[in-house]
């Protein structure tokens, strides 16, 4: 896998976030969907050790910021669950939402925007 410039420095500053995690379990992680460490660690030990899982799983990341603000703190915490570097969690390709479209538009009608 290669590192463009946003993933390499994501990555760099994961790692002195790396620390952060290892707060009260009460720490709110993921302030969109209130995620705590606790909820965190809880599925960690359940299995659930990649970033897509714990999203599924608990909603983490895809609140208003779209995981702007916690991503960093869950790719951190899966590391040191797993015993990795930061740079050794495989991180998802992120897409942006996209625009609802119409039914009718995939359907061939003659649907106006109102």
């Amino acid at each position: 896998m290669t590192c463009g410039p946003y993933v390499y420095g994501m990555r760099k500053q994961v790692a002195s976030v790396a620390e952060a995690t290892t707060a009260g379990s009460r720490t709110v992680i993921c302030r969109c969907e209130d995620v705590t460490l606790e909820d965190l660690r809880r599925l960690l030990k359940r299995g659930y050790t990649s970033l897509d899982e714990l999203k599924r799983i608990s909603r983490c990341g895809m609140g208003p910021c779209q995981g702007k603000t916690c991503r960093e703190l869950v790719i951190a915490e899966i590391a040191r669950h797993l015993g990795k570097n930061v740079t050794d969690v495989p991180v998802p390709t992120f897409r942006p939402p996209t625009k609802p479209v119409k039914l009718g538009l995939i359907a061939g009608e003659d649907v106006h925007e109102e």
